[in-house]
């Protein structure tokens, strides 16, 4: 099974550790009668989980209403609903024989929808549930029914707070969702929630988030406008200039993350890799590309990618703002949520890391302007940037070592070879090397050299 979070992993092993101590059976209450003794029941969770197969069917039984109060013209009785043909239906019995099931095609459509739906993908629940109904659900589908029709994965989340506290409405800590949706509008809700937190720990529906994201979102789409309707020119064709690879990687790199985070069910992850680092990057490519008051050297192709990503990505959170963007900003025909997933090129991890290291290093050339460390000339402060054509010292030491015991074949390292990088070898020409080597020996060991990564960027540093 898929479980996403190695938490509920430990959650369900723990639980099927000691569980052949519950109790099978109880003396009140609504079940079903054990076979043997009619004085007892079969304990509740034990008679319960398997309602998701009865979801499969339950409108064939309710004549499509889902309540179930029509019952003078429902086309089967109760009583019809033998051992037999449950057996039929869900465990691939033979068609029943002492039945007086007039509509056999409903049996059969009944059949074919089960097999439709089943297995069921995934079930989402509470994490206080692991302990008792859904260790009842795993074992009561492998008891009674075929292998192929077991659960494929759960996915439990923790219980949810209101801005850092727990709900609760003795105190007024409390809303519910339509409250939120009047107050905040259905998506800043839905960004709220995304933004909550992942996993089994407990997540913040935080009021400040909902009001943050409304505000994003609008000045996303007056940006979207004021760039649309600018009236500076801008260049065309694939990237370019130094900016333009720099975004259209950190747009390949968003596709790609922000996909594994939904398919994880990793909401605040795909929030983050898929609307606030793309939002990063737009704000660096601005930034790179400001020539002037009003004025950008941007390149429309690329503006215009990524907007369309961008809308992509945030869709399945804030569908109304999506599909409002998609139709009425960039005028396009049918619905985002139609639209399919956008392509991407592999990313770049050697462009990614270098301009971080580019972008580091201007943060600190601000600071140190702001401290004026450097030469002053009248009001400007001159700094000089040496960079030097090859390695030295430990970090040339290590290359040599790793260079000399590097697999091209398999595009590995030898473990024994990797401690080589010690201090036997290492202290004799450098009293610090051993702490510097290990933390690059250690990086190193784990993305070596590759096609599109030759350099043992990692000792840049």
């Amino acid at each position: 099974m898929k479980i996403y979070h190695d938490e509920t992993r430990h959650g369900f092993e723990h639980t099927l550790s000691w569980l052949n101590q519950w109790a099978c059976s109880r003396s009140f209450g609504l079940g079903t009668r054990i076979p043997w003794d009619q004085r007892f029941l079969v304990e509740s969770l034990c008679d319960s989980t398997l309602y998701m197969a009865y979801y499969t069917v339950a409108h064939h039984l309710h004549n499509g209403d889902m309540y179930g109060s029509v019952t003078e013209s429902a086309a089967i009785k109760p009583e019809q609903l033998t051992d037999e043909v449950w057996d039929y239906i869900f465990c691939g019995g033979p068609y029943p024989k002492h039945t007086d099931l007039a509509l056999s095609s409903l049996l059969e459509r009944m059949k074919h929808e089960f097999e439709y739906w089943y297995p069921f993908d995934l079930r989402f629940s509470g994490k206080d549930l692991i302990q008792n109904h859904l260790t009842f659900c795993i074992y009561n589908h492998t008891a009674v029914m075929v292998k192929h029709h077991w659960p494929l994965g759960f996915r439990c989340n923790g219980h949810i707070m209101l801005n850092s506290q727990k709900m609760s409405k003795s105190t007024g800590n409390f809303r519910t969702l339509r409250q939120a949706i009047e107050e905040f509008s259905a998506d800043a809700t839905r960004f709220s929630l995304a933004d909550a937190g992942d996993g089994v720990d407990d997540a913040n529906f935080s009021i400040d988030t909902s009001n943050a994201a409304i505000k994003r979102l609008t000045n996303e789409i007056a940006w979207y406008e004021q760039v649309l309707a600018a009236q500076y020119p801008m260049r065309s064709g694939p990237p370019s200039t130094y900016a333009d690879r720099v975004f259209a990687n950190e747009i390949n790199f968003a596709i790609k993350t922000t996909e594994q985070n939904y398919s994880n069910y990793m909401f605040r992850e795909a929030l983050k890799t898929g609307f606030y680092g793309l939002q990063a990057a737009r704000n660096e490519y601005r930034l790179s590309s400001c020539r002037g008051e009003g004025d950008y050297d941007y390149n429309r192709d690329l503006v215009l990618r990524f907007m369309d990503v961008q809308t992509r990505l945030i869709a399945p959170i804030c569908p109304h703002y999506a599909e409002f963007v998609w139709r009425k900003i960039l005028k396009n025909d049918g619905f985002v949520v139609k639209a399919g997933w956008p392509t991407a090129q592999d990313p770049d991890l050697k462009l990614k890391i270098a301009n971080k290291y580019l972008q580091d290093s201007i943060n600190s050339m601000r600071k140190f302007k702001t401290k004026q460390i450097g030469a002053t000339v009248g009001d400007k402060v001159i700094g000089l940037i040496f960079v030097d054509e090859e390695f030295d010292g430990w970090k040339a030491e290590c290359l040599h070592i790793l260079r000399n015991n590097f697999d091209k074949e398999t595009r590995t390292f030898s473990p024994e070879e990797i401690g080589l990088l010690d201090a036997e070898v290492l202290s004799a020409k450098d009293a610090d090397s051993l702490a510097k080597a290990g933390p690059s020996a250690s990086l190193l060991d784990k993305h070596p050299p590759s096609p599109g990564n030759p350099t043992p960027i990692f000792l840049t540093k």
